[in-house]
């Protein structure tokens, strides 16, 4: 199988019914095409399409060829000072988005991230721009929340193995935040992450689980319950996400080249797995088959 599901592209060809794109357009390619007709799609909410066809997934093969086909409606035109590796974070960056929405940031709240990776990051930095006055993100790996400093965060909590509750009473009097946060968004899938999210949340809370990890876990539902929280799972991203994650990139209210810390040609793809597999760096670019890395960050 053909892998990659985050990408950006040059048009190369239309067809005869395309309208709002052309040769030689640069785009941000949306990975997964919905039937369009099901209840969820006409709903609002494609990235919940049984039928969903989504890059990379069995038996569908990903964008990491010399040539991909993708409807129009999901090809997002760049910005020209966004760059093709730039376009190929809107993806995750659109995961990010999707997320906050769920989360309902707002102006002025706090919000809790667990995990200092590329998603967690992103969360934090859409948190940021549409408004949150607070952002701390958690981590274990103190690399990672040096980063994450250096990014923006307004804070950042290295985790300990102490129980859960323990961590959230720590975090809440570092950063003078007792009542609990207004939003948590947990990148992590980890099951201690998960706990001290719970418990780091305020009374009417809204907790939104953005990583995954394993499909049965232990859970402080007796918390969500007596804070009356909500809890609401994330997947993937829906219609309009791609576009504002475009557009944030375009009012450079978000950056996402920082991200990018290692760059690879085709011919060595391997190697850039391997890396990934190795925790090294944040986001690692592939180039296309026959593309030079002449073109790295240019925009």
């Amino acid at each position: 199988m053909v892998l990659g599901h985050e990408s950006s592209a040059e048009v190369v060809e239309v067809g005869s019914a395309v309208t709002t794109l052309k040769t030689g357009d640069r785009v941000a390619v949306e990975p997964g095409v919905p039937c369009r007709t099901c209840d969820f799609c006409r709903g609002g909410k494609y990235n919940l399409c049984a039928l969903m066809q989504f890059a990379a997934t069995p038996p569908h093969d990903g964008t990491l060829s010399t040539y991909y086909t993708v409807p129009e409606d999901f090809c997002f035109a760049l910005p020209s000072h966004v760059s093709f590796e730039e376009g190929a974070l809107v993806e995750p960056l659109s995961i990010a988005v999707h997320a906050v929405k769920l989360g309902n940031v707002t102006a002025g709240q706090s919000v809790l991230v667990l995990g200092a990776g590329p998603i967690g990051l992103l969360c934090g930095a859409v948190a940021q721009a549409l408004g949150a006055s607070a952002v701390v993100l958690v981590d274990i790996v103190q690399s990672r929340l040096d980063f994450a400093e250096a990014y923006g965060a307004t804070g950042t909590y290295r985790m300990t193995t102490a129980p859960p509750e323990q961590n959230a009473t720590e975090i809440a009097s570092k950063f003078n935040i007792h009542a609990g946060f207004d939003i948590v968004m947990e990148a992590t899938g980890a099951v201690p992450c998960i706990g001290c999210g719970v418990h780091a949340l305020k009374r009417g809370g809204v907790f939104v689980q953005v990583g995954l990890g394993p499909s049965e876990i232990t859970f402080p539902v007796g918390e969500i319950c007596s804070r009356e929280a909500t809890y609401k799972g994330s997947f993937r991203y829906g219609p309009g996400d791609y576009k504002t994650a475009v557009d944030l990139l375009a009012s450079k209210k978000v950056s996402v080249k920082e991200l990018i810390t290692h760059t690879f040609a085709f011919d060595r793809a391997q190697e850039a797995f391997e890396g990934v597999l190795a925790r090294q760096g944040i986001k690692s670019i592939i180039y296309g088959p026959g593309v030079s890395n002449s073109m790295n960050m240019s925009g």
